[in-house]
């Protein structure tokens, strides 16, 4: 095994800065492995790339193992460098090779998983109007993405993700979603029929199935109460039976010139301007 190269190490602050040169160093092995399930199974770890998502991150709370920065990167990182975690500064030339793609942004992070939160700790943070959105099958990683950045930009209280769902914390979700993830409650469900019947049961969460039926409710004239979730459908069957069974309502969105569906990141756009734009309060 070899020893492990001597780097220039600085300290500015508590910042730790360590120049690497070589693509042998042993601090950069999770990089040169971007494999999303091999990064998950070693401590949950997950990647970040890209220089705005990474500072989402480093602002969160979420733990982060260490950030890699090509050099030429560094000024417009550095205010949002995070004391306790390493940063190593590697060649623009070096970067490519590092990562084993044409990788422009210069700028990466190895972050962790934080533990799954529950219902109760999900309906705890919901004060007020609460609207939840829920992806039972959501098989796209784009979509997933898409979807967690759309739940954000219109206010939604949380995500409940299912286990036919992909990770969340997947590299091209993250990215798609522009690191929204981080500051959005994400329950990662491992029972979601039993989630489902808690919300209604328990804390009187009303769920509604978003459809592609001309006899369900045109959203136009929905109106909601306080506590909504909504469920949207994975890509090409739209939401299975068995979660349109468990839902209270179907709603649906009127199309005309012969469109017969929606991108689901489109279409639930759509649905939450109108549940949380204050049009559809009783």
């Amino acid at each position: 095994m070899k020893d492990e190269p001597e780097a220039s190490i600085l300290l500015a602050g508590m910042i730790e800065f360590a120049d690497i040169d070589s693509l042998d160093d042993p601090r950069l092995a999770l990089y040169r492995n971007l494999k999303d399930g091999e990064l998950a199974a070693q401590g949950d770890r997950f990647i970040v790339e890209g220089h705005f998502v990474v500072q989402r991150v480093l602002v969160s709370d979420f733990p982060v193992d260490s950030v890699m920065i090509a050099r030429r990167k560094l000024e417009e990182m550095r205010a949002f460098l995070r004391p306790g975690v390493p940063v190593y500064l590697v060649p623009d030339s070096m970067v490519n090779k590092i990562v084993g793609f044409q990788f422009h942004t210069g700028v990466m992070a190895i972050a962790r998983r934080k533990p799954s939160i529950t219902v109760e700790q999900l309906m705890g943070g919901c004060v007020g109007r609460c609207t939840l959105m829920v992806l039972p099958e959501t098989s796209s990683l784009q979509n997933m993405g898409g979807l967690i950045r759309v739940a954000a930009a219109f206010g939604v209280s949380g995500v409940i993700v299912g286990p036919e769902s992909v990770d969340p914390f997947y590299r091209l979700p993250i990215r798609v979603s522009m690191g929204t993830c981080f500051r959005l409650p994400i329950l990662r469900s491992v029972d979601l029929r039993a989630d489902l019947e808690q919300l209604q049961e328990r804390w009187g969460v009303e769920l509604v199935a978003t459809v592609l039926d001309a006899d369900a409710q045109a959203l136009q004239s929905c109106r909601r109460g306080e506590r909504l979730a909504l469920l949207f459908g994975g890509e090409g069957y739209g939401l299975g039976r068995q979660w349109v069974q468990i839902c209270g309502r179907r709603i649906t969105i009127p199309m005309q010139l012969g469109t017969d569906s929606l991108n689901v990141t489109v279409s639930a756009a759509v649905f939450l301007y109108h549940f949380t734009s204050g049009a559809s309060a009783s």
